[in-house]
């Protein structure tokens, strides 16, 4: 037993092992492009630990489509077409969303389930009027700052094997809901779905995210380590991002890096680490793998929920 419950542990090298001949299907380039503004991962680091972790998802997914065709021999029907879901969990500024779409392109180039896609949960956050209106502004990222149901049926119409169904699209410049924009996801191999909360679960409702799942991530680390992280982000982003007029964070563009600093930290001390100690962090055991990551941004531990 660790310190990650009942948790199979795997440092670096061990789980590197398990790539086995599994090549790397991945350029420079386009790491590159999948990456988060400062997060840190190497070819290497996908070497070691991410094409290991799509290896077993593979088997996994194999495991389904083979279970789902002899089901279907067996009833003498047709089985449905149903995606694999993937759940992506974890605090703000660790690294899900680069974890998401390195899964989606790496996934993608497997022969069983080429066509991968990928919805964060931002979409389905309430517009801004509305957290204006139930006072949730400050709570945004909280679970209640979500319509958790309008997420559930969109999963549900997933799992049933529908096609061409709309999930809203969420700005992060304007750092809202995009009314005219919506994203569609048509019978995929696999579905990725990242947010904070995706693990949550609650006793006012008969129905979870995560009982969508067929495999889970938690991405994991030092909550001293993921404030480093958000007040960095916050500071690139001030010369990027925020120098938009259009963004939601404009006002913050011309603070002094001394300013910027304060700021990013009350950010982070009332409203993320709040989330995290209240909602996030306790779902970590509902992982079926948690990525731990140390200072540097790289992934240090795997840990694997034991069958």
């Amino acid at each position: 037993m660790n310190a990650y419950g009942n948790y199979m542990e795997f440092d670096r090298a061990r789980w590197a092992a398990l790539r086995s001949r599994t090549p790397l299907r991945l350029s420079e380039e386009e790491l590159e492009r999948i990456k988060g503004l400062n997060d840190k991962i190497s070819l290497r680091e996908v070497e070691d630990i991410y094409i290991p972790l799509t290896r077993l998802i593979n088997l996994r997914v194999r495991a389904e489509q083979y279970l789902r065709e002899v089901t279907g021999a067996f009833l003498g029907c047709e089985p449905v077409h149903k995606p694999f879901i993937i759940g992506v969990a974890g605090s703000v500024a660790v690294g899900k969303s680069t974890v998401a779409r390195l899964l989606r392109t790496l996934l993608s180039r497997w022969e069983h389930h080429p066509k991968v896609d990928l919805v964060t949960t931002d979409g389905f956050l309430y517009p801004t009027r509305v957290l204006e209106a139930k006072g949730l502004m400050s709570r945004k990222g909280f679970p209640e700052s979500y319509d958790t149901k309008k997420l559930i049926d969109f999963l549900t119409r997933i799992r049933a094997g529908e096609r061409g169904v709309e999930a809203p699209v969420y700005s992060h410049i304007t750092y809202d809901i995009l009314p005219d924009r919506l994203e569609i996801v048509d019978s995929p191999d696999i579905l990725i779905v990242e947010g904070v909360n995706v693990l949550q679960v609650s006793k006012g409702q008969p129905l979870f995210v995560s009982d969508f799942f067929d495999f889970s991530i938690y991405i994991d680390a030092e909550e001293q380590e993921i404030r480093n992280w958000y007040i960095d982000r916050f500071l690139l982003l001030q010369q990027t991002a925020f120098r938009d007029p259009s963004s939601y964070f404009h006002r913050y563009a011309e603070l002094t890096n001394a300013e910027a600093v304060a700021r990013a930290t009350k950010i982070w001390e009332e409203i993320n680490l709040l989330n995290l100690n209240e909602n996030i962090l306790p779902t970590r055991g509902r992982a079926d793998l948690v990525l731990s990551k140390g200072p540097d941004h790289q992934i240090h531990r795997v840990y694997l929920k034991d069958l």
